[in-house]
């Protein structure tokens, strides 16, 4: 049956099953709403991914590249590393269908060679290597390559033979495929600028500060890298700064896929109310960080307090955890 097929084929591919018999239209047509609920305030970034994606569904783009290449650019802690784990997980249904390079590892030209495996006769050959073999045992996945401005100069040829071929040829001589990977590039460049730039940011001023940095952090990238490699880059997207309302969003976002998953596990199940989120956003909210600080503030002040709660036998199966807040702080009923 379609089944059957679409199992066995599932398990060569691991792309799952579900997947290939949903419906793939509907699905890659419905893309953006997907990822907004993941990633919040992002909107040229979702829109850049998600027509790099219909694109390559429809048989419109070229035919031996990636399925998009992108290099993410901006503050910390704003759904750059988010977009990709989502991006794994609407593609391929696992968020960890990602094969992940920090770039500071292969800043000196003797570990560059790591990346396709080391030559014959030299330690670690039998291993393969580090971006070669981790793309031939999941040729679908999402290629996460950090802080990419750090990178030796030849590390740049090799992602050009990526870009321009989709393909890469290793120690071994063996060729792996990266039609069916999306390569995204994230970069630090220009980091302290931006702290500078985004520190006195509000409301007011907000559109008019990210335009003018936007600019300023184009310019720093194409003095560092050079410009056949960016010619060959689908697009390159300048991530905006959270507004304290949209880390109310993220609150929520946070609390549904991770607290509450975590407590429905336990058998447990609740709610935040909006005096809750507004708490956490207010204390999670930065400026500069972003979203970086709410993790924290959540686990500090939410997860430690729910699992203390369960080690005393104060929250048992069945019951259901109303959080709520005041000025004094959160407070949790049952």
């Amino acid at each position: 049956t379609e089944e059957d097929i679409a199992e066995v084929v599932a398990r060569w591919t691991r792309i799952p099953v579900t997947r290939m018999l949903e419906s793939e239209k509907q699905k890659i047509l419905h893309i953006a709403d997907r990822l907004r609920q993941r990633v919040v305030g992002q909107e040229e970034a979702v829109e850049a991914i998600s027509f790099a994606v219909r694109r390559s569904r429809a048989g419109m783009s070229e035919e031996n590249r990636p399925i998009g290449s992108f290099i993410f650019l901006g503050p910390t802690g704003v759904g750059k590393t988010e977009l990709a784990r989502a991006l794994a997980e609407f593609l391929f249904d696992d968020e960890n269908a990602m094969v992940r390079l920090d770039m500071s590892e292969y800043m000196e030209q003797f570990n560059v060679s790591r990346l396709i495996g080391a030559p014959p006769g030299y330690v670690g050959y039998d291993e393969g290597g580090q971006l070669t073999e981790a793309v031939r045992r999941r040729p679908y996945s999402v290629v996460l390559l950090d802080e990419i401005e750090k990178a030796h100069p030849e590390v740049f040829n090799i992602l050009l033979q990526i870009l321009e071929d989709g393909r890469l040829t290793d120690s071994k001589g063996h060729v792996v495929n990266f039609k069916n990977t999306m390569i995204i590039m994230t970069s630090n460049i220009a980091a302290d600028y931006i702290m500078q730039r985004f520190q006195n940011i509000n409301d007011t001023n907000r559109e008019r500060v990210y335009e003018s940095a936007r600019g300023e952090i184009m310019q720093i990238l194409k003095q560092k890298l050079r410009p056949e490699f960016l010619n060959r880059v689908d697009e390159m997207i300048v991530f905006r700064p959270l507004a304290k309302e949209q880390i109310h969003q993220i609150v929520s976002i946070q609390f549904e896929r991770t607290v509450r998953k975590t407590m429905q596990r336990q058998g447990l199940d609740g709610k935040l109310t909006e005096r809750a989120k507004e708490y956490l956003a207010g204390k999670g909210y930065d400026p500069v960080f972003g979203a970086r600080p709410l993790k924290r503030i959540m686990q500090k002040e939410l997860v430690n307090e729910i699992a203390t709660r369960i080690l005393e036998g104060k929250l048992k199966k069945g019951d259901y955890l109303t959080i709520d807040a005041s000025e004094s702080g959160l407070q949790f009923n049952s």
